[in-house]
């Protein structure tokens, strides 16, 4: 709703300044709001309904359980009826070769770094919106408070938003959202991963270990062997259980810091999971779809006559046009569907069925409430 009444307010200022003009795009998105309300509240119910059964978070009553091959069933028909909303809301599947790309590559900046084994998923989808290329936003990023001569944060690919959807062999449909994520992080994002050391840190960890353990052997052992006469043997064997026993309570630790600021990104980094996220995407594609129709409405209003009769030309204009609005506006490459929003315009005519009746009542504006005010105190009557 924000970033409507943002789009709005601008659209006033260039499109809309004089009181009347600004009093019909009101009107006409309060229309728009009318005709679509119904179309998405019965899409969220009908993905509601089909992903019910297969809710993890469900609080009804015990049913009897799914097979395996009916809930991945299930599964399938979820995600072929939320593709529809997904488009709408402006989100983009991403490629093969994107994920290829994501799950091999690591960023060096990444102090946390993930395994997970493919062969235990049975699908693995994302889509992705608000691709940028910049710093992240720092209140999404990890580690930013640690080492006084830590480098200062690259430029990194990263996306606004990112919806994931996977499934392991042995779990079931896992669908979230989350906010700022690098392209490189993506797999930090699936279910059934394990944390690992980076190779620089294993290097570092070993060198510790080395120099910490030369150290020990050189001011105790060597002791022990002289003044208890003890074989060089079991002091050597001795010596090598301590020292494994000292590594693996440093890689222990190690895995459990990596294991818990993962937890901590994942926390702040995420948005919403499982039927909320439903209801996210559904008022996200409602919203895109009245920002798309107020927007061909203010535009297609200034085209200059006599040009671009052709529908395919009208929407090639009004999506040249809008895209360079909007990157003047944000200082941002917006892709904008300009077919799609002429669409979205056209289906508001009497003839498609979702224009108001003709006698149906006006909604009068909200009145806005003011707190009382006290009357002011007089000593003198």
């Amino acid at each position: 709703m924000r970033r409507r009444f943002n789009d709005s307010r601008a659209l006033v200022k260039e499109f809309h300044s004089s009181p009347a003009e600004k009093e019909a795009l009101e009107e006409f998105s309060a229309h728009v709001d009318f005709c679509t309300l119904f179309h998405y509240h019965h899409t969220l119910a009908r993905l509601q309904s089909l992903y019910d059964p297969i809710n993890p978070d469900r609080e009804t009553l015990d049913e009897p359980s799914l097979t395996d091959p009916q809930r991945l069933s299930n599964e399938q028909e979820v995600l072929r009826a939320l593709e529809p909303l997904l488009a709408q809301a402006n989100f983009s599947p991403l490629s093969e070769d994107t994920l290829a790309y994501a799950l091999v590559v690591h960023h060096p900046q990444d102090e946390v770094q993930v395994t997970i084994n493919l062969d235990q998923y049975i699908y693995i989808q994302f889509w992705a919106l608000g691709q940028r290329v910049g710093q992240i936003p720092r209140k999404s990023s990890m580690g930013s408070k640690r080492g006084f001569f830590k480098s200062p944060p690259a430029e990194r690919r990263y996306f606004k938003r990112v919806v994931l959807a996977a499934r392991t062999k042995r779990g079931h449909l896992v669908l979230k959202s989350f906010k700022d994520i690098p392209l490189e992080g993506l797999e930090q994002l699936l279910p059934a991963l394990k944390v690992r050391t980076p190779a620089l840190q294993r290097a570092l960890l070993n060198i510790t270990l080395v120099v910490s353990g030369v150290a020990f052997f050189v001011n105790v052992c060597m002791v022990v062997l002289s003044d208890l006469k003890m074989a060089t043997s079991l002091l050597l064997l001795l010596f090598a259980a301590f020292m494994g026993l000292r590594a693996s309570k440093m890689f222990g630790q190690r895995r459990s810091m990596q294991a818990l600021e993962l937890a901590h990104m994942l926390y702040y980094r995420s948005t919403s999971n499982n039927s909320e996220l439903l209801s996210a995407l559904a008022l996200r594609a409602h919203d895109e779809h009245t920002k798309e129709a107020l927007l061909a409405h203010s535009f297609l209003a200034r085209r200059p006559l006599g040009r671009h009769s052709r529908p395919e030309e009208t929407s090639q204009w009004l999506q040249s046009e809008v895209e360079n609005w909007l990157l003047a506006q944000s200082g941002c490459d917006v892709a904008f569907n300009g077919a799609r929003a002429m669409g979205h315009l056209q289906a508001l005519t009497p003839s498609n069925g979702m224009y108001p009746p003709p006698g149906f009542p006006k909604l009068e504006p909200l009145a806005t409430i003011t707190s009382p005010q006290a009357s002011p105190r007089s000593d003198n009557p």
